[in-house]
């Protein structure tokens, strides 16, 4: 019975792995603050029905930028190129083909083709099209001004409040390039593959793939090492351990010196930093504290550091 749940849910396409209670009330309220100054900005231009009627797009536009604000299809020129090329279309369908049935099969077709070839594949703007083809007389009414009043208006006002409310927690800074420059992924050298090498892999697929680079390489990076935690007993004198971090945060720090005891509070060891930018280069802390700090441990091998695999033989020690 166990299976047969498990292969619906693979079937039907249900994540196993979620989101933070935290992270997704954050989402709830992005969405909520985007859509009510959209709503705002649209009645002012449009009478409210077919006010309502644009905002459907910004509604979806809202769950990619504080949902996934880091997916290729989040980022400012998916959300720009993708609402005002579809719009161009839309309004391009409405004026030159009839029936409007016709016009708004056609209206979605093209922007989907458009999006996919000036690189800003955006879902909403699928919603954009259909909406200037069978929106409603006030949005006809506007012509090709509906590119600018409301969806130019409506893209930038919620890609400020996604810039603006995204900057509040660090683990969403939008767009991704700003988060990516905050944390320093590893060179590729460190995860096995090139920007070249992630290129040709979406050639081979020849389908678009739903992640970018920088959170591959995250994602391989925490399969590689996981976040594991070491006990007390395994810090040893003269031995390198690492936090097990990703870009900037990561750090190695070295055991020099220790002073054992039976009783926790009074087990001290003394660590120098080697490698990384955490403000404490040295310190002497609880062998119990080090711990909790340390994910595993490192080893150097013809220069070059690396996890230490449970198979391996520890290098000679050298205290001081």
């Amino acid at each position: 019975m166990a299976d047969l749940r498990s292969t619906i849910r693979r079937y039907l396409g249900v994540r196993e792995a979620g989101s933070s209670h935290s992270e997704k009330l954050i989402s709830g309220l992005g969405g909520f603050l985007a859509i009510l100054v959209i709503l705002l900005i649209s009645h002012r231009f449009l009478a409210l029905p077919d006010a309502l009627a644009v905002v459907a797009s910004m509604g979806a536009s809202a769950v990619l930028l504080f949902a996934v604000p880091h997916g290729p299809l989040s980022q400012p020129w998916p959300l720009i190129g993708g609402n005002l090329i579809s719009a161009f279309i839309g309004v391009s369908c409405a004026h030159l083909i009839d029936p409007p049935i016709l016009a708004a099969s056609i209206a979605v077709g093209a922007s989907i083709s458009a999006m996919y070839y000036l690189k800003c594949i955006h879902p909403p703007g699928g919603a954009t099209a259909l909406t200037a083809v069978i929106g409603g007389e006030s949005i006809h009414a506007l012509g090709y001004e509906f590119l600018l009043t409301p969806v130019l208006l409506n893209v930038l006002s919620i890609l400020a409040i996604a810039v603006l409310f995204n900057a509040f927690f660090h683990w969403r800074r939008y767009p991704a390039y700003w988060y990516q420059q905050q944390t320093e992924p590893q060179p590729a050298s460190q995860d096995g593959f090139s920007h070249s090498d992630f290129l040709n892999a979406l050639k081979e697929i020849d389908s678009f793939v739903d992640i970018n680079e920088y959170d591959l390489r995250r994602i391989l990076a925490l399969i590689g090492h996981p976040n594991t935690q070491l006990s007390s007993s395994d810090i040893e004198l003269g031995r390198v351990y690492s936090n097990g971090l990703i870009g900037r945060d990561w750090s190695m720090r070295r055991i020099i010196d220790e002073s054992g005891s039976d009783d926790p509070e009074k087990d001290f060891v003394i660590f120098k930093q080697i490698a990384g930018q955490e403000r404490k280069t040295t310190d002497c802390v609880t062998r119990e504290e080090f711990a909790h700090w340390a994910k595993y441990e490192m080893v150097q091998e013809n220069g070059l550091w690396h996890r230490k695999t449970s198979s391996e033989p520890h290098p000679t020690l050298r205290n001081g």
